[in-house]
């Protein structure tokens, strides 16, 4: 696997809070609509298929997030500025419990 993108598509909204912390120029257009692109890398790829089942990837190994998710790395993305914040953005939405019955305490 090679490193992958979260596609992130934009609202007006959205794009003034992108020009506002200065990655305007980081808006690109897919498919028609306004989108930036996180970049992620391979090990985080396995962590989100495995934290989202149904997770796809298409010919450019990009993909988008479910909702909430896809706002949480938004958020960072605000928040601190840049794209590149898959090494921290990937600990809020991974929980990789997610699914599994807690165990029993043994006695």
């Amino acid at each position: 696997m090679a490193d992958c993108f979260i596609n992130i598509f934009l609202n007006d909204e959205r794009i003034k809070q992108l020009e506002a912390a200065g990655l305007g120029g980081e808006i690109k257009e897919l498919g028609g609509k306004k989108a930036i692109q996180v970049k992620a890398t391979d090990k985080e790829q396995k962590k989100m298929v495995k934290g989202f089942p149904g997770l796809a990837f298409d010919a450019d190994n990009a993909c988008v997030l479910p909702e909430a998710a896809e706002k949480t790395v938004f958020d960072i993305v605000v928040n601190m500025k840049t794209l590149d914040v898959m090494k921290f953005a990937i600990m809020k939405i991974y929980n990789p419990l997610a699914g599994k019955a807690p165990r029993s305490a043994q006695r």
